[in-house]
């Protein structure tokens, strides 16, 4: 027998402000620990459930509801690791995005130090914009191979058109070359770019996205903790305290 307190479904509802089903929901998708049955077959939750349904709504704000959900279910698997894994790689794959705003905002201020002389006219050819750059022609071939540019062709004759855009383009990948930028960190610096329209708008956006980033770090931090706190009273439970009943076969 456990003097613990009993929780009802609709005592943890309550609590996530969730329904009732959502909370049973929670319990067969092994995002809550395994509850008791009472006789009459109703579900019995204690405080280690109430620990959980917290820890878990804490995680849903900063790491998503499918990595929340996976990090609960490998804890209650018995598998901490696993679990702390999952943990580590949203966190390294939040490291990742800082790196690539930061490689977005280096390379407008590298773009904003280039003297872009006077604005060139449509349909430059290759050997055109390789003098503009002061880089070969081969370059900018490898530069398309790669992805990061696309000139258009002309009808007929097949010769590559770099339109005012195109040649931005090319600057843009230039400048971040110079400074050793990989071919791979340029191309969503890139997509970036035409997806903002200009280097202003972009720059505005590259601030929202940094503001989002910091509020999702933090809300990750928050998560990470109050998962902290429930392994913690795991492991008391499983030095004698006693843990929630099990659930009925």
């Amino acid at each position: 027998m456990t003097n613990e307190r009993r929780l009802r479904s609709v005592d943890l509802a309550r609590l996530a402000g969730v329904s009732t089903q959502q909370i049973r929901n929670y319990e067969e998708a092994g995002v809550l620990p395994p509850a008791g049955r009472t006789a009459s077959g109703y579900r019995v939750f204690h405080e280690a459930h109430r620990r959980a349904l917290l820890a878990f709504r804490a995680l849903l704000r900063g790491y998503g509801p499918v990595t929340a959900a996976r990090i609960m279910r490998a804890v209650h698997a018995g598998d901490v690791p696993g679990a702390l894994a999952l943990v580590d790689a949203a966190h390294a794959a939040l490291h990742e995005e800082r790196l690539s705003l930061g490689a977005a905002r280096r390379s407008l201020e590298a773009l904003a130090r280039e003297d872009p002389g006077p604005p060139p006219r449509a349909g430059l050819r290759i050997g055109e914009v390789a003098g503009l750059l002061g880089v070969r022609t081969s370059a900018l071939r490898v530069w398309e191979a790669a992805g990061l540019l696309a000139p258009r062709r002309e009808r007929g004759t097949g010769h590559r058109v770099y339109d005012p855009a195109d040649v931005r383009d090319a600057r843009l990948v230039h400048a971040l070359r110079r400074s050793h930028h990989p071919l791979d960190r340029i191309r969503p610096v890139l997509e970036e770019l035409r997806r903002a329209g200009g280097s202003d708008a972009l720059r505005s956006a590259l601030t929202a996205r940094e503001e989002a980033l910091t509020s999702r770090t933090r809300a990750m931090l928050e998560g990470a903790g109050s998962l902290h706190g429930y392994l913690g009273h795991l492991d008391g439970a499983a030095g004698g305290a006693t843990g929630p009943a099990p659930a009925a076969r």
